[in-house]
């Protein structure tokens, strides 16, 4: 007669395993930090930094800068890994350019980034509000450069064209992951459309800086990453932002592996020789993180 194994359950609540220390980041606090939120909060403006639960909101914020949110707060798109909310959103707000130059103005910014939901309702209404809000906070603000993180605009030309023609000073599309698992971590995202995307805001205009972002810990391999790497910087992508994953939640894709500091830096010198002009790596390295910096590295 075969043994039966006996297996206890634990039933008490698991405890989260404790963050590394090079994870952990200051709570968000100060009189910058407050005046920033009363401001966006009295021109019913959105900011990714809290939309999406970034760790260096109390950092950036004291440092008066922000990455503003256009088109609402609701997303077309459920990408495994963000905490901005999803749902069928509100019509496009063709006054929201306006408000965010004012708030820009109001911050004294040398340096604004806007970014957007995915609008896939409207991809050209969505471009439009973007080349508008490059116009309204270089009127209102003048001197301030303008960086913009932008959805892929399912591949159409017009909207990226829009885009282009307002001449940010830097454009934005983040690359997030590699192939494999672009089906669970980016829902309505293609590889290809990426760096079609990136490649084709240089042939539109081969002076535009262009940008890109990519988390780590979700189960790529490093070998996937160095890869990733290679085909963007065949695309002559400027700067490259490589990060920690973070679950926002237990509903989001779960972290398969946190990095070390070293991983960081080995990433880092790795895309440096494939010929970015600047990369950001580190575990609290999000897209718009020191984006002012990354944006004097590179003027030509």
């Amino acid at each position: 007669m075969a043994t039966t194994e006996l297996i206890q359950i634990d039933l008490a609540p698991r405890r989260p395993a404790p963050k590394p220390e090079w994870l952990k980041a200051r709570a968000p606090m100060g009189d910058n930090y407050h005046d920033l939120k009363k401001l966006a909060r009295g021109l019913s403006l959105h900011t990714v930094c809290e939309s999406a639960q970034c760790p260096n909101i109390g950092e950036c914020w004291n440092h008066k800068t922000a990455t503003f949110m256009l088109l609402g707060n609701l997303c077309t798109r459920r990408c495994g890994f963000c905490a901005v909310p999803k749902g069928r959103p509100e019509p496009i707000d063709y006054d929201e350019p306006r408000r965010v130059a004012e708030a820009v103005q109001a911050l004294g910014l040398k340096f604004a980034v806007v970014t957007s939901v995915n609008r896939d309702d409207d991809n050209v209404g969505g471009a439009k509000v973007f080349a508008e809000t490059i116009r309204q906070v270089r009127e209102m603000q003048p001197g301030c450069s303008v960086e913009v993180l932008i959805p892929d605009f399912q591949g159409l030309e017009e909207p990226l064209k829009i885009v282009v023609d307002a001449k940010p000073d830097i454009l934005n599309h983040n690359t997030e992951t590699v192939p494999r698992l672009y089906r669970v971590a980016r829902s309505g995202a293609r590889y290809e459309r990426t760096l079609n995307l990136l490649s084709h805001a240089k042939e539109l205009d081969p002076k535009m800086v262009t940008k890109t972002g990519v988390m780590v810990g979700i189960g790529e391999e490093m070998s996937e990453l160095l890869q990733v790497f290679h085909d963007l910087a065949a695309r002559k992508v400027d700067i490259l932002t490589i990060g920690q994953y973070l679950a926002p939640s237990k509903n989001h894709l779960p972290v398969k592996r946190m990095y070390t500091p070293d991983e960081f830096r080995f990433m880092k010198e790795e895309a440096m020789k494939m010929g970015f002009k600047h990369v950001e790596s580190g575990p609290l390295v999000r897209s718009s993180y020191h984006a002012h910096e990354q944006a004097e590295s590179t003027k030509k």
